[in-house]
């Protein structure tokens, strides 16, 4: 333990405006596909419609007839219970004095992004399982289909087969796309994406020429990285995929629908 407040103590003024470690890890692809909702209780019940408001009625009425009376559907519903998520950095009061650099700050950073990287790993995790996903959900690409075969595979033509599914299950286009670093890193090169470019000059795809080109207009890199305990080894949380999904845009002082986000 005296160990550890001597590695507390900077004495050179000019080291102490320097540090060795890792960066700030990279969310958000989490928030992408799910956004934070705040509710008043820890457990409730979220109501999941049916698909009658896309059927074909009868709406013709002769007169003095009566109504065209639809029967409704059964509201579904399915329940909710949250856990409580912290976490804890203990600071001896002899450290915090010690401490030639500011001890409780750092402490600060360390628990928030450990809780943000938990959660981000669990979304992650979730989105990622191909076991949550029907059969026409779902693809998965192989030999010449793979987008590191820049002659015969078709990313654009893919995403647009998947819009399609998507689609046909739910009556909306997907907005959110999440494309894992490593997919990233081959997409933007691929020479068939830059086939697509309105450009004549040799570049990269970016991100606002995948916005045009998908006609998606919430991508994301998922670019977060974690490391098993004990090790200082990283691994992407997302991994060599690409996540569709239509997720409701919180509007503001705008007229919306009952299943899009307040």
């Amino acid at each position: 333990m005296p160990q550890r407040l001597s590695n507390l103590r900077v004495v050179d003024p000019v080291l102490t405006q320097l540090a060795i470690g890792f960066g700030a890890n990279i969310f958000g692809a989490a928030e992408a596909l799910f956004p934070l909702v705040e509710i008043d209780t820890e457990a409730g019940k979220i109501p999941k419609f049916g698909t009658e408001h896309f059927k074909i009625y009868n709406t013709l009425r002769a007169l003095r007839a009566s109504s065209n009376r639809i029967q409704p559907s059964d509201i579904d519903g399915f329940d909710i219970n949250l856990d409580e998520h912290d976490l804890e950095y203990p600071i001896d009061y002899r450290e915090s004095a010690e401490a030639a650099f500011p001890l409780r700050s750092h402490a600060t950073n360390v628990v928030t992004q450990g809780i943000q990287l938990r959660r981000e790993k669990y979304c992650a995790d979730l989105a990622q399982n191909a076991a949550n996903y029907a059969a026409s959900n779902k693809i998965t690409l192989s030999g010449n289909s793979q987008f590191t075969d820049g002659t015969n595979s078709d990313p654009e033509n893919v995403i647009s087969d998947a819009k399609d599914a998507i689609r046909a299950q739910i009556a909306k286009d997907p907005n959110t796309m999440v494309i894992g670093h490593s997919t990233w890193k081959v997409l933007k090169r691929h020479p068939k994406m830059r086939e697509l470019l309105s450009t004549a000059s040799k570049r990269l795809v970016r991100m606002e020429d995948l916005q045009d080109i998908f006609e998606i207009e919430n991508i994301v890199i998922g670019s977060s990285v974690f490391s098993a305990d004990g090790t200082n080894a990283v691994s992407d949380v997302w991994g060599d995929n690409i996540v569709l999904a239509y997720v409701p845009q919180k509007q503001q002082d705008m007229e919306r629908s009952m299943y899009d986000a307040a």
